[in-house]
């Protein structure tokens, strides 16, 4: 369950039907791994809200708190302000077999393009996975495509199936909140591949849990690893506002004892869904919220990148694999700390 569902209150403002990135019109799909006694990784598909994502292009920024990680396509997105394709994870040494794979796609999509930037992002999930076997193949892309959808599965499941967090079993996680500003109801959601963080540093809703279950089963990697971060809203953004709402993200990442250390790749992609950058060379008007207006949209980020983060830790599963294991969060302990 997440944390809502616990009883745990992260932040002030409501979610969204479904807390998550879903509430935006953006389908999930997984592919999920797990062979023999080393191969526990998968791939996380994001499919934005348009037919055809090559020609509808959306508004878009990136964000890099700490560099340590090799995102594909960051690059034309801070140069151009936009999306051209879907957004996928998985481990690292994966994420060129998925970018071929989703140039692929975009091609069976638009027979005309003669160049496209795959967006992918990566967390290593070496502790758990041979991430040397490279068990991710292009075909596996396309099934996470098939399975997309609005209601998708959290925890340990496609990208997020080998991943660690607070040296606990991490994953993906999404939660979403709506605001209103000028009236109007928009809402911002997060969706985060969680691969980070030392146990003693882990915080919920504030309180410090991490120090009471420093001696939990489990530690080992002293809390190396990565985030990858999504950010999706409604609200209408330029891509200047967007990479002003993407380092925000790492507000509520900070808030769950996130350092971005040595060894942690801490990385955000924001876009918004409200309007799109056609292929036409003819002049377009767009429109967006002046800058006065934004502080809500901020706030809500963090809050729900924040708990995101805390719901890929309460969904996921106790996992063997590569010689290692990672214990699931102990829910029960932690509301304890948590509910009077």
């Amino acid at each position: 369950m997440k944390a809502p569902e616990l009883g745990i209150k992260i932040g002030v403002f409501e979610h969204g039907r479904r807390n998550s990135i879903a509430d935006l019109g953006v389908k999930v799909g997984h592919k999920t791994l797990i062979e023999g006694e080393d191969v526990r990784t998968g791939i996380t598909v994001l499919i934005p809200p348009v037919r055809n994502p090559y020609r509808e292009r959306l508004f878009a920024s990136t964000f890099v708190m700490n560099g340590f990680s090799k995102p594909v396509g960051f690059v034309q997105v801070d140069e151009l302000g936009y999306i051209e394709t879907p957004i996928a994870l998985t481990n690292t040494l994966s994420i060129y077999t998925v970018a071929n794979a989703m140039v692929k796609h975009m091609i069976e999509l638009n027979p005309d393009l003669k160049s496209v930037s795959p967006l992918v992002m990566e967390c290593n999930d070496a502790y758990l996975n041979n991430v040397k076997k490279m068990a991710i193949k292009e075909e596996h892309y396309f099934e996470a495509v098939k399975n997309a959808s609005l209601d998708f599965e959290e925890g340990s499941v496609g990208a997020g199936t080998g991943m660690s967090a607070f040296e606990f079993k991490g994953g993906v996680g999404s939660s979403s909140r709506v605001v209103e500003i000028g009236g109007e109801e928009y809402t911002v959601a997060s969706l985060v591949l969680a691969n980070f963080g030392r146990r003693e540093d882990l915080t919920i809703a504030g309180v410090p849990v991490g120090v009471k279950l420093k001696d939990y089963p489990g530690k080992g990697t002293l809390g190396r690893g990565s985030i990858s971060i999504v950010v999706a809203t409604d609200a209408p953004l330029t891509a200047r506002q967007l990479k002003r709402l993407a380092k925000r993200a790492i507000v509520g990442l900070a808030r769950t004892g996130g350092y971005a250390y040595h060894g942690s790749g801490d990385v955000v992609l924001a876009f918004s869904t409200a309007q799109t950058v056609p292929l036409d060379k003819e002049p377009q008007l767009i429109s967006f919220l002046p800058d006065n207006a934004l502080s809500k949209l901020f706030k809500a980020t963090a809050e729900a990148t924040e708990e995101a983060i805390v719901n890929a830790l309460l969904q996921a599963r106790t996992m063997k694999g590569n010689g290692h294991v990672r214990y699931a969060l102990p829910v029960g302990e932690i509301l304890k700390m948590l509910l009077p």
